[in-house]
Parts: structure tokens; sequence; C-alpha cells
């Protein structure tokens, strides 16, 4: 696949694929895009003008007269043309309604406008005394903009994936077997070339850097706006960008494999989806058909019953053009929109509507501890020595025995040891040895020193002096893992081992978990929950870091991944709605099962196939930004729903003329204004959900 399928010109079909699908019934006919839409309405405005300037009607109005030669061949003339070429869209519409045997909106305006159409052409043959070419083309006219503005808002929404697909360069630099580098269309890209980043120039594939180091723009991915530090051995997204250094990246993925490409079909794939809400407007929508159609029968039986066949064919004509349901068309495809768009701005990817619209009756949260609540890696929690060496240097002498180790407890010393205030670079080691399942011990100074576990103090009979214990023992009590530093005698020294520190590593929470649980609680969350693999102190202690509550939080440890799923099905059985937040590796079975399933990280297969919801960055407070969108969106749902439903009702009546003996009625033109007016109501009133706060 290449990135003309996958980057700007699929972006193209799936957008329209996505607007079709949530359209349901008026905008998946050929040739529906808001483009043609405002072509059409700008010409029948035009050609409409001198048929209302024209007509014996308003001339009466305003009491002027225009003598013109076929003055009164303007009306039929223009009013032809603004039918067939204004009205076209929603005819085609029509017949395809009929001929799917799905009456909808398009069937309700194509009724209307061509029961207009037929009046006015009997009343040009002398048929009928009415005056009816102006309303018929002020009709046209004032749906296609109204149409015209539906599907702008729409396309407008939908420009996350436009934004996306503007990502992804249309060249990138190559380097050749030779060591040259070649400018080449990004499409030729494979696996395994070597492209050259530049400062300021975006990725253009998915890769892994092999030589230098920058910092990463990977706002577009992750929704964070700071730059993230990437080195030799770490993946890089297509689209984000090297801030400061040039770095050289291996490609892995391109097209339609690159995480960019799999974010852009989840946003089509959320903008597409159907959720509850939008069944229930396409019912209405169908509903109404047969309202307005039962409706505009009974007017105009009931006027012509009355002696008065122009009033009739007028009222029958009002009500039509009132049971247009723009605003219900509009009401749930807008908002459908606009949540993804938003959602996907802040790095929250929305692959199921349904999963999104029942996150709202969540009540309560299941985390994965390990790379969701923390960081997946140890790091130093607690450093100890003894009499006569300070916490700093047992830790530099730790970090210049660990310095060439690979082990990531040995990485998380030596990480501690740079960071630590008033310590000094560690020394220079030499003669490193690794002890495979003990630890690792070098010469520093001429000195032989070790760093390991238990079974490194048993394979040299040493034991944590005293003042070392009640550290150590606090440790092993939260499941840390406990590391000694030892110095050894000299091979011909008949000493014993000397214990000189202990080092406490933990893996870190992550700070931002605290806080997302503190929100959570704060959204009325009853029930919040983990579950991991490690022992019960393990997961008691990381808890408790969390603020998890004591007989409220539940806390499920020792469990293996395939049994994740069961602590899932354990509290749906006590009638929560639970929501999974998991890596998407190992929990693919809780997500699955879980009434809304929430994968961290927008890169794996997994994560996309088991969760409705992917959460691009790795921050666990976008689950509050779920939960608020969900409830923001689905209020604007059902307002859109009830202003639609509550403006037909009553709408409907009074175009029938039910007033008419109080001396109110209503025009068609003016039914068609104040349907374009619903329109704008329902437009602004789903804007709104720009405000919602997701971080």
């Amino acid at each position: 696949m290449t990135h003309a399928d996958t980057g700007h010109h699929g972006h193209d079909t799936q957008v329209g694929q996505a607007r079709h699908d949530q359209h349901a019934g008026h905008d998946k006919h050929a040739g529906h895009d808001p483009e043609m839409f405002r072509r059409r309405f700008w010409l029948s405005l035009v050609l409409t003008i001198p048929i209302v300037v024209t007509s014996e009607m308003v001339m009466g109005w305003f009491g002027y007269s225009l003598d013109i030669p076929g003055v009164t061949w303007i009306g039929p003339v223009l009013g032809s043309v603004v039918f067939l070429y204004g009205g076209w869209p929603f005819l085609a519409g029509g017949v395809t309604e009929i001929r799917d045997r799905a009456p909808g909106m398009m069937l309700l305006i194509s009724m209307a406008i061509v029961v207009a159409y037929v009046a006015s052409l009997a009343s040009t043959a002398g048929l009928f005394q009415l005056e009816f070419w102006w309303e018929l083309a002020a009709l046209v006219t004032i749906m296609l903009l109204g149409h015209w503005q539906e599907m702008k808002a729409i396309g407008q929404a939908q420009g996350a994936l436009s934004a996306l697909a503007a990502l992804i360069p249309d060249d990138a630099e190559r380097f050749t077997p030779g060591g040259g580098v070649e400018r080449i269309d990004v499409t030729d890209l494979r696996p395994g070339n070597v492209v050259l980043v530049r400062p300021g120039a975006r990725v253009p594939a998915d890769g892994t850097i092999v030589t230098g180091g920058a910092e990463f723009d990977e706002s577009m991915i992750t929704g964070e706006s700071r730059p993230v530090a990437r080195g030799e051995g770490d993946r890089v997204v297509a689209g984000t960008v090297a801030t400061d250094a040039a770095v050289r990246v291996e490609v892995t993925a391109v097209g339609d494999d690159t995480a960019l490409a799999g974010i852009q079909r989840l946003v089509a794939q959320a903008q597409a989806s159907r959720g509850r809400a939008q069944v229930l407007a396409d019912r209405f929508a169908a509903l109404l058909f047969y309202v307005a159609t039962g409706a505009g029968l009974l007017t105009f039986l009931t006027w012509w019953a009355l002696g008065n066949l122009g009033e009739s064919v007028t009222r029958t004509v009002t009500v039509l053009v009132i049971a247009c349901p723009h605003a219900l068309g509009l009401a749930i495809p807008l908002v459908i929109s606009l949540s993804t768009a938003v959602a996907a701005r802040s790095g929250i990817l929305v692959k199921d509507r349904l999963a999104l619209e029942r996150m709202r009756t969540v009540d309560a949260v299941l985390f994965d501890k390990t790379g969701t609540l923390t960081r997946g890696e140890h790091v130093v929690a607690g450093v100890a020595a003894t009499d006569g060496t300070t916490e700093s240097e047992a830790l530099r002498l730790a970090a210049g025995v660990e310095a060439d180790s690979e082990h990531p407890l040995a990485r998380a010393i030596v990480a501690a040891a740079a960071r630590r205030d008033g310590a000094t670079p560690p020394p220079a080691a030499t003669r490193f040895r690794a002890l495979t399942g003990r630890g690792a011990q070098a010469d520093i100074d001429g000195t032989t020193y070790a760093v390991g576990g238990p079974a490194l103090m048993r394979e040299h009979g040493a034991q944590v002096p005293p003042d070392l214990r009640t550290a150590t023992e606090t440790w092993a009590e939260r499941g840390a893992a406990v590391l000694c530093l030892l110095r050894l005698p000299s091979p011909s020294d008949s000493a014993t081992p000397v214990v000189l520190g202990a080092f406490g590593l933990e893996d870190e929470v992550r700070p931002e978990a605290r806080e997302a649980i503190a929100e959570l609680r704060q959204l009325g969350l009853g029930t919040i929950a983990m579950i991991t693999g490690d022992a019960r102190q393990v997961a008691q202690a990381v808890a408790a870091d969390l603020g998890f509550r004591e007989g409220v939080d539940e806390v499920f440890a020792e469990v293996l991944p395939a049994d994740k799923d069961r602590a899932v099905a354990e509290l749906q059985e006590r009638g929560l709605t639970v929501a999974m937040v998991g890596d998407g590796v190992n929990d693919a079975p809780a997500l699955a099962r879980a009434d809304v399933g929430i994968a961290i990280g927008a890169g794996t297969d997994v994560a996309i196939e088991s969760a409705g919801v992917v959460l691009a960055t790795s921050d666990p407070r976008a689950v509050t930004g779920v939960i608020r969108l969900s409830r923001a969106s689905y209020r604007k749902m059902i307002e859109n729903l009830g202003w639609a439903a509550g403006y037909n009702v009553v709408a409907i009546p009074l175009a029938a003329g039910v007033l008419a003996w109080a001396g109110f009625s209503l025009s068609p033109a003016v039914g068609a204004i104040l349907m374009s007016l619903s329109t704008i109501v329902v437009a602004l009133n789903a804007q709104l959900l720009r405000r919602v706060r997701l971080a």
C-alpha cells in the first residue's frame, strides 16, 4: 500500500465513507459534498431574486409594479430551472430512499418541492389561482443553504483526518548503499531503508533510531505538547517532528502499516460507526415520513372538504416543508463527528461509538497495574548505607559497578546516581563481570565491589548488617527488589565481604496516575480497582501510593493474564458497568469482556482489536477525559433530538392551519426558513462540545 493510498488520497476515501455512513439518508448519494451544494445554492439564489421581485403577490405586498415584456414567464421558466437544478440532489435522494425502502429526510424534501412545482404549473395553466413560483424557488434555495451548511459543518468536524493525512511529508532523504543521501518520494520507502530526519523535519515512516538522538514533538500522536527525548534504539512514529537534532532512522513500517494510518482508520471508523442514539434518530426520521405523509393527506382532505382547494394545496406543501428533518439529520452525525475529532486531537481514539456512549454509565474502572498505573520500569525508591559510608557514596559506587550492565535494575541504579543531588559522577570501573542470576562486580580504584540480591549475599556468606535491616525489611514487605553493595576482599585475603549499602527498587508509580484516581472520584465513580500479576504486598503498596480507599476500592493481585477477564466478570456479576484499562497486549480478554475496553497505546494490533477506545498517550488521566466526553456528547445528542422532535411536534400542526381561524398561518417559504433555523440551532449546540475539557 502506497503513501498515497493511506495518506492524502486514502483520507479522502475514508472521510467520504464515514460521511456517507453517518448521514444515513441524504448523505449517501453520489455527489453530495459541501462544494456541490454551495454551487447549487448560489445559482438558485441568483435565479430566485428575479422570481421574487416579479411575483404579483410580492409586488402587491410592497405596492409596486413592473411593466416588463414576458414578466409572467419569469416565474415559470426560472422556477423550473431552480426546481430541476437546485432540487435535483433532493429528488435523486428521494428516489434512492424509495428504492431502498428507507423513507427519510430526502424523500420528505422531494415530496415538498414536487407538490410545490406541480401546484405552480397548475396555477400557470389556470387550474388554480395561486402565485406559487417564488415560494417554490425560495423553498429550494433555503433548503440548499441549510444542507450546504450542514455538510460543511460535518466536513469541518472531520478535520482531524485531514490534519493527520497532512502530517506525512511528501518525500524523504534515504541513505544509499554507498553512504550518500538521495531524496525520494515517500511512497518509495521500504522497511529496512535508513532515512535522515533533519531538525524541524517530520519522520516519513515508522522506524527505529539507529544513530543520534533528538527531542520529538509527538503531540499529533499523544496529545502531549512537551517534546520527548528519543535516542538510539527508540521507536519513532511517522508524522512526528525532530525538534533539535538530526537522526538516522531505520524504517520498520510504511503506508497502511504505520501507526498514523492506523489512527486514521480508527478515527474514520469511529465517525462512521452508529450508536444507539443514531439508530433512534434514523427511526424517528422514518416515523416522521409517515407522520408527515399522513398529516399532509389529512390537511389536504380537510381544507378541500371546507371548499378551499387552493388553501389545501398551500397547507399541504407547508406541512411537508416543516416536516423536513434537517435538524434531526444533523443532531447525531455532527455530535459524533465533533466528539471523535475533539477526542483525536487530545490523543483519545474512539474506535466504537457504542463504547463511548456506554462510558457515561460506567461505575467501575479496573486498571491494569504494570504499564498503566506504573511506568513498567524500576526506579530506586530508597537508599540506605552503613556507618562510615554515605548514601551518595554507596549509590555512586554501585553505579560504577553497574555502568556496563544492561540489566534493568542496573540501569535504574545508574540513573538514580545521575539524578541524586550532590552525587559525583560514578567512578570508572575495570574488570566488569556480569554474575548471571546474582548481580555484577567490578574493580574501582583497585578494590572489588559487587552489587546483587539474596543469591549474591548467600554466595559470599554475607548478612545484612543491623543498621540496614529495618530499611531492607520495609522494602521487602512492599515487594521491592532489594540489592546490596558489597566490598569484596582480595583473593589472598581471608576477610569476609563488607556490606556498605542497600537499595530498594520498585516499579515507579506514574505521578499522573494519582491525579487520575482523584479525578475519577470527583466524577462520581463508585469503584476503582487495580489488577496485577504481582505479589499481593506489591499490589497493596502501589494501591496505597495511589490513594486507594480501603473497603471501597479493590485490588486483584497474583492474577495470571489469562484470568484477568474473570476479575472483570466478577465485577459485572455485582451489577457494575465496568471499564477495563490495559496496555492491550496481555489484557485482550479482559478488554473484550469489559463493557468498555480502553487500551493504553495506539500501536498494537491487539489494542485495536480488543478495545473500544484507544489512548495514544500512556497518561491514565485520559480515562477521565473519555468519561467527560461521553457524558457531554450524549447530553448534546439528547438535547438535539429533543429540539428536533419538539420543533416538528409544534410546527406541523401550525403548518396544517390549526390556527388559521385566528388569522395565523405559515407559508411554505416561512416553513423553509424555520426549518433552516432549527438546523442552525442544532449545529451551534453541537459546537459547544469543543469546550469539553479532556485533560
